[in-house]
């Protein structure tokens, strides 16, 4: 290989005034570099305070989120609290509540049984003025209140009751009407006038006409009166009848006594509606009173007319009664204890 001799000094070729591409190249490249690592840099150090404020944002939402918990939990417990006091208030309530039903259904049970005892009492003194006076009215009376009272309770389960009562208030209305009360009064007048009636032994005969002429002169005229005087200081008057009308005192104390008592067997009898009883007691008070007393006497003939009178009326009129609406009363009370037990 020939080896290449050295230029002579003086003859030495001049420098590049450029670079190679190379080393423009590198220096670029080291350009680019730079600048990649300078905004690198300063993308890390924003990445950095980003990181930063949000890992502060994290911690403020974490503190947040745990204060906002442990007031979620207390406003928790506060309504477990008050949801447990609601459900304590609510059970109270409940149980307020039954004992209020209960006590209104005693309470309506009371004044159910307060009613009912009421109406049977209405109904048992009009049944027994209807059996013993033959007072229609207030038995008819008696039903229409017990019936409103009723009515008053707006109950569905006296409906019973109250059609019952409507077929006895029917049978009132068209039941005869008998005054046994009138009779009644009548019998104690005619029984208080007993012991003022005068006797047939303690009437005085009726004088004679005179029919003689007026004797003349002064000693006949006078003859005629003294023997007109001595002839009336007794008279004989003739008593019709086989027994004696003349009594003794006792024996016209109790004349009185046994009149009276026929009287009030005969107002009994009206009372018991025992018509043969009745009408036969005031035939033996005429007869008693024809026989033994004045029969002239505007007393005696005024106590007679009365007892023809009674005699004349009914007695032994069948009426209806208000047993069926009170039996059907008293069923419904019995019914009702025995479910209360």
């Amino acid at each position: 290989m020939e080896d290449r001799a050295p230029p002579a000094s003086g003859t030495q070729p001049s420098r590049r005034r450029f670079a190679s591409p190379a080393a423009v190249g590198l220096g670029l490249l080291t350009l680019i570099l730079a600048w990649l690592w300078y905004d690198s840099r300063g993308q890390m150090s924003d990445l950095r305070e980003e990181i930063v404020r949000r890992v502060r944002d994290s911690e403020t939402d974490s503190r947040d989120a745990r204060f906002g918990a442990r007031q979620a939990q207390e406003a928790m417990r506060d309504t477990q609290a008050k949801l447990a006091l609601l459900e304590q208030k609510l059970a109270e309530s409940q149980n307020h509540q039954g004992a209020l039903e209960a006590l209104y259904q005693d309470l309506s049970r009371s004044r159910d049984e307060w009613v009912l005892a009421e109406i049977e009492q209405i109904l048992t003194i009009a049944s027994q003025q209807l059996q013993l006076a033959g007072n229609v009215q207030a038995a008819l009376a008696a039903l229409q209140m017990a019936d409103a009272r009723l009515a008053r309770s707006d109950r569905p389960q006296f409906v019973p009751l109250r059609k019952v009562f409507a077929r006895d208030m029917e049978r009132m209305k068209t039941a005869p009407h008998l005054d046994i009360s009138g009779f009644a009064a009548k019998l104690d007048q005619t029984i208080a006038s007993v012991d003022s009636l005068p006797l047939a032994q303690d009437a005085r005969p009726e004088a004679a006409a005179v029919t003689a002429r007026e004797p003349e002169g002064f000693w006949r005229r006078l003859g005629a009166e003294l023997l007109a005087e001595l002839t009336q200081l007794v008279r004989i008057q003739k008593v019709g009848g086989a027994d004696p009308a003349l009594l003794s005192p006792p024996q016209e104390f109790f004349l009185r006594e046994n009149l009276k008592l026929r009287l009030l067997n005969a107002r009994l009898s009206l009372l018991g509606r025992d018509e043969a009883a009745y009408r036969n007691d005031l035939r033996l008070a005429a007869s008693w009173l024809e026989r033994y007393f004045d029969t002239r006497s505007k007393a005696v003939a005024a106590v007679a007319g009365t007892l023809k009178q009674l005699g004349s009326g009914g007695a032994g009129v069948s009426l209806p009664t208000i047993g069926e609406s009170l039996a059907a009363v008293r069923g419904y009370k019995a019914s009702r204890e025995r479910a209360g037990r």
